[in-house]
C-alpha cells in the first residue's frame, strides 16, 4: 500500500469510528459544536437574501448544518463535499433531523477533484480538510480554484494544520503523521499569503494544539500548529 492510500485508510478508520460513537452536537468529542470562527463569518452575510456556501471536508455536518439553519427564510444552499460515504450518509440523516435538508446538497468526492466553478460561491470553508489533498502542488491548485470560485466580496475560511507530529504515548516514539500534506508553519503561511494576495485578511493566527487520538488501538498524541486564515475578496 502506498503512502497516500495508507493515510486515507487510517483516516477513514478514525472518522468512521468517531461518527459511529459520537452524535452530532452532543458533548464528548469535537463534533460537540460548530467552529466559532465559521459561525462568526456567517454573521457578515446575515442580510444577504441569496447565499451559496461550499463546505469542503464537511464531515457529518458540524458546520454545514448550523450554516444551513441561517438560510431559513431566505434563498441559498450549502454544498457539502466529503470523501467518506459514512460522513455523507450521516449528514443526510442529520439534515433531516434538523429540518434543513432543502438547503443541503451533498457530494461524495475527494475534495481535490471536486470542481469549483468561477464566481460560484459567496463563502467557501475548509476546516481540517486541505491538508488531506495528495500533495503540496495539489494544495496550491485547490487554493487557486477556491479563490477563483469565490464571488466578489465573498469570503474563504481555512483552518489547516501544519508542523504536525504524532507520538505514540506508551513508547514516546515519533510516528509518521497520517496527513498527506505536512508543511512547516512558515511555509504554509507563505503559501496562503501568496494564493490570496490582494484579498483583505480578517484573521491570520496560529495556535498549537495537542490532543489524543487512536491509531490501530494505540493512544497517540497529535501535536499541530493550527492555522486559522479568513480572507475577503475585494
Amino acid at each position: 500500500m502506498d503512502r497516500i492510500a495508507l493515510i486515507r485508510t487510517e483516516e477513514k478508520k478514525y472518522h468512521d469510528l468517531c461518527y459511529e460513537n459520537h452524535k452530532l452536537f452532543e458533548p464528548g468529542s469535537w463534533l460537540h459544536k460548530p467552529v466559532k470562527t465559521v459561525m462568526d463569518l456567517m454573521e457578515e452575510f446575515s442580510g444577504q437574501q441569496n447565499l451559496n456556501v461550499l463546505d469542503l471536508g464537511c464531515g457529518i455536518g458540524r458546520n454545514s448544518i448550523p450554516i444551513a439553519e441561517t438560510l431559513k427564510n431566505r434563498n441559498g444552499k450549502v454544498v457539502c463535499v466529503d470523501l467518506l460515504e459514512s460522513a455523507i450518509e450521516k449528514l443526510q440523516e442529520y439534515s433531516e433531523k434538523f429540518e434543513v435538508q432543502q438547503y443541503i446538497e451533498t457530494v461524495q468526492s475527494d475534495i481535490e477533484y471536486f470542481h469549483i466553478a468561477e464566481d460560484e460561491y459567496d463563502v467557501i470553508i475548509a476546516v481540517s480538510a486541505l491538508e488531506h489533498v495528495s500533495s503540496e502542488e495539489a494544495l496550491e491548485r485547490k487554493l487557486h480554484e477556491m479563490a477563483v470560485g469565490t464571488k466578489p466580496n465573498g469570503m474563504n475560511c481555512i483552518i489547516i494544520n501544519s508542523n504536525i507530529r504524532e507520538i505514540e504515548r506508551d513508547s514516546n516514539v515519533d510516528l509518521e503523521p497520517m496527513f498527506e500534506v505536512n508543511l512547516a508553519t512558515d511555509n504554509m503561511l507563505e503559501l496562503l499569503d501568496r494564493q490570496y494576495e490582494g484579498w483583505a485578511i480578517q484573521t491570520r493566527l496560529v495556535k498549537q494544539l495537542e490532543y489524543d487520538i487512536y491509531r490501530d488501538e494505540h493512544l497517540v498524541s497529535l501535536i499541530t500548529d493550527c492555522i486559522t486564515f479568513v480572507v475577503k475578496k475585494i
